[in-house]
């Protein structure tokens, strides 16, 4: 059970990296990026978009597989991203959002398929935090994110989510974002739930992974950046393990 291992991880203080796979953006680069980060033992992989074309994510997955990418979770934007090849599913509610469509009706939608295909599914609250532009989430879920300043807003969110069952909290500046999710806005969500932690959006340098862990995210998740430069993965590496050696120190 991927949920298991990743709740393990968090009760260990052990730190990684998700890659995050947009199939829309399936090219020649992608079988390199997957190969690099197995070769660094990058083991985490995140397949999903707001907008993904029919097919796609079913071969982004068999590429994952395919390349032996032990932990393959689906990430949809929407019920017609769903396919059955993947590990698990972030079965995710958009918690911080006023839009029904998000917050209940899409899951509606998608539970009779989850429930016959037997998948994993982990309980995941979804929380967009403004990043200082207009993003492929926000303007796709038709939502206004959470103020960046304000992480009191963030915190009670958090916990609203963990009382409904939520076991795996997401906050998101979303794809393409200026910034990261602020540093203040992770401390106060972990400091208020005891839930596995996945942090993304706006990460493009190891600077920015050190932050985000130092702030109380489990798992640090990386898309935009590592496809614009692959190279950005070694050095990823190299700051996990100045972590893990800061930590023991």
């Amino acid at each position: 059970m991927r949920y298991n291992q990743l709740k393990n991880l968090q009760k260990k203080g052990q730190k990684e990296i998700a890659i995050l796979i947009d199939p829309d953006e399936l090219g020649e680069r992608t079988p390199v990026i997957i190969n690099t980060a197995l070769q660094n033992n990058i083991i985490w992989f995140l397949v999903g978009g707001s907008l993904v074309s029919e097919g796609n994510t079913r071969n982004t997955i068999a590429l994952l597989k395919e390349a032996g990418a032990p932990n393959v979770i689906l990430f949809p934007g929407n019920e017609i991203q769903l396919v059955e090849n993947a590990d698990a599913l972030l079965f995710m509610s958009l918690i911080s959002s006023r839009n029904p469509e998000f917050l209940i009706g899409k899951q509606v939608a998608a539970a009779p398929w989850v429930k016959r295909s037997g998948i994993e599914a982990i309980p995941t609250g979804y929380m967009l935090v403004e990043s200082g532009k207009l993003t492929s989430a926000l303007y796709m879920s038709g939502s206004i994110p959470m103020p960046n300043d304000k992480p009191d807003i963030a915190a009670a969110t958090a916990m609203a989510g963990e009382l409904l069952g939520m076991k795996v909290l997401y906050l998101d500046a979303g794809s393409g974002a200026q910034e990261p999710v602020p540093a203040k806005i992770i401390d106060a969500v972990k400091q208020n739930t005891d839930t596995v932690l996945f942090v993304g959006g706006g990460i493009k340098t190891p600077e920015n992974i050190l932050q985000t862990w130092l702030s109380g995210a489990d798992i640090a998740v990386v898309g935009n950046a590592i496809f614009e430069d692959p190279k950005l993965i070694e050095e990823l590496i190299q700051m996990r393990q100045y972590y893990q050696e800061k930590i023991t120190l």
